[in-house]
C-alpha cells in the first residue's frame, strides 16, 4: 500500500507524532510530504520515510505537485492537517486523520453546524469545498476534519472523553479510535536498551524547546523566547555549578544558533538532533528541562524520565500545563505567571501565543523582570533537583496515568488492514 503522509506545520509536535506513526508501517511505502518546520523534521528523520517531497509552492495557491501525489496514494495519514484531509476528499482518497489534541481545539459554530457543513461540502473541487468551510476558524477546520476522514485516531489525555461525547451528542458518526501515546515505540525502547560508552562523558542536563516554530513564532521573527532562553543559559551556568555539560537542542540550533560553547570548564552544546539520538540523550541524561508538549512528554515518562517544564511557548503549552496541574509534573512547571502575577492571557490560540511572546519580550528586555524570571525558576529547579528517586518514580506514573491509552501500533494497524 502507498501511502501519502502529512502533518500540521506547526512546531515539532505533529511531525514527530507523523515519524513515530510512519515508524509503526514498515511494509508499506510511506511518502511525506509538506513544507516548513514539518518537512525540516521529516528531513532529520528520513529514515522513517520511504520518500519526502518537499513542496515549494503555497498551497493554497495550488500544488501540482501535492495533487499528483495524491492520485498516486492507495491511502492518505495526516497528522492534524485538516487541508490535507480536505484534499484527501475531493480527490476521493481514504484518509486517516491523527489528532493529539483531539481536547484542545477550540469552536464558536455549534459541533452540530460544524457537522452539517462537514454533510453538505461539495467534492467537485478544492476551491469549492474550501469555500464551503470558509467561515470556520483554523481549530474549528481540525474538528472538520475529523468529521470528514474514514478514520480519526485521538491521543489520550485528560478532558479527550469529554471531547467524544460531545461530538456523539452532536450526531457526529465518524468512526473514531482513542489511543495511547503516538510516539516511536521501537526508539524507545533501543533508547532505554542504550548504554553509553564508558569513555565518553554524557551530559548533566538537556534543555529541549522543541520544533519552536509555528503560525506565529519563528526563528528570526517573533522569537524573544530565543532571546530570552540565550541570555538565560549562561546565568543558568552560574547559579548551578552541577551542571557542567548541558546539551540544548531543538529546531532552532540547526542555523546559527547551535554549535559548542565553553565557560570556565563548563560546556554547552546547541543541537537539533535526529529523534533517535534525543530519545538516547533523554535516556542518559538525569536532569532535564523540557518545553511542555505532549510528544516529548509522552516520550520522557516512557523512559521513566521525570522532565522540568519550561515556560509556555505558545497557547498549547498553557493547555497541557493546566490540564496537568493535579500532577507534580504540572505543579512544578515554570510559568510566566511566576513573574508577572495576574498578568491575563487570553482564552486564544493565536491572541494567547501573541501574549506570550510579548511577556517573554518584556522579560528579556526588562532587567528587573529578568532577575524576578531567573529567581522563580531557579526556585523551580531547586524544588526539581531535590526529589527524591522515589518521588520521580511516582510523578512519572501519575502521568502515564493520566496519559495511558489502547496501544497505538494495534489501532494504526487495524485501521489499515480494514482499508486494504
Amino acid at each position: 500500500m502507498r501511502i501519502l503522509m502529512g502533518a500540521q506545520n506547526c512546531g515539532f509536535g505533529p511531525a514527530s507524532v507523523l515519524t513515530a506513526v510512519s515508524r509503526l508501517l514498515p511494509g508499506h511505502e510511506r511518502i511525506f510530504v509538506g513544507d516548513g518546520v514539518a518537512a525540516a523534521f521529516a528531513h532529520r528523520n528520513a529514515t522513517a520515510f520511504d520518500g519526502i517531497h518537499q513542496l515549494t509552492q503555497p498551497r493554497r495557491n495550488g500544488s501540482p505537485d501535492l495533487d499528483r501525489l495524491l492520485e498516486d496514494s492507495d491511502q492518505v495519514v495526516s497528522v492534524m492537517d485538516a487541508d490535507l484531509v480536505l484534499r484527501s476528499v475531493v480527490a476521493r482518497r481514504p484518509v486517516v486523520l491523527v489528532d493529539c489534541l483531539f481536547g484542545f481545539w477550540q469552536h464558536h459554530h455549534s459541533l452540530a453546524r460544524i457537522r452539517e457543513l462537514c454533510t453538505t461540502v461539495p467534492r467537485t473541487s478544492l476551491p469549492a469545498a474550501r469555500r464551503h468551510l470558509a467561515c470556520l476558524s483554523p481549530h474549528e477546520r481540525i474538528l472538520a476534519a475529523h468529521l470528514l476522514a474514514d478514520h480519526s485516531v485521538v491521543q489520550d489525555f485528560p478532558g479527550i472523553s469529554r471531547r467524544m461525547a460531545e461530538f456523539a451528542d452532536a450526531g457526529a458518526d465518524c468512526a473514531m479510535h482513542l489511543t495511547g501515546p503516538l510516539v516511536d515505540l521501537d526508539g524507545l525502547r533501543e533508547a532505554g536498551e542504550d548504554v553509553p560508552a564508558a569513555d565518553g562523558p554524557g551530559y548533566d542536563l538537556l534543555i529541549n524547546t522543541g520544533g519552536f516554530k509555528n503560525f506565529l513564532l519563528d526563528f528570526e521573527a517573533n522569537n524573544d523566547y530565543l532571546r530570552l532562553i540565550d541570555r538565560w543559559i549562561p546565568d543558568l551556568l552560574a547559579d548551578w555549578p552541577r551542571f557542567t555539560r548541558v546539551l540544548v537542542c531543538g529546531g532552532p540550533y540547526a542555523g546559527h544558533r547551535g554549535g559548542t560553547h565553553r565557560t570556565a570548564g563548563r560546556r554547552v552544546d546547541r543541537q537539533f538532533l535526529p529523534q533517535r539520538e534525543l530519545l538516547r540523550q533523554v535516556a542518559r541524561t538525569p536532569h532535564s528541562l523540557l518545553a511542555p508538549g505532549l510528544s516529548a512528554l509522552n516520550e520522557a515518562t516512557l523512559l521513566g524520565r521525570l522532565p522540568l517544564a519550561l515556560h509556555e511557548q505558545h497557547y498549547a503549552h498553557t493547555f497541557t500545563i493546566r490540564n496537568l496541574a493535579g500532577t507534580l509534573f504540572g505543579h512544578l512547571a515554570g510559568r510566566f505567571a511566576d513573574v508577572l502575577p495576574g498578568h491575563a492571557l487570553p482564552e486564544d490560540d493565536y491572541a494567547g501565543t501573541k501574549a506570550l511572546v510579548a511577556v517573554a519580550g518584556c522579560i528579556v528586555r526588562d532587567d528587573d523582570l529578568y532577575a524576578r524570571f531567573r529567581s522563580t525558576f531557579n526556585e523551580r529547579i531547586e524544588q526539581y533537583l531535590c526529589l527524591t528517586p522515589e518521588q520521580r518514580r511516582g510523578a512519572v506514573a501519575e502521568l502515564r496515568r493520566a496519559l495511558d491509552g489502547p496501544p497505538a501500533p494495534s489501532v494504526i494497524a487495524s485501521i489499515l488492514t480494514a482499508a486494504r
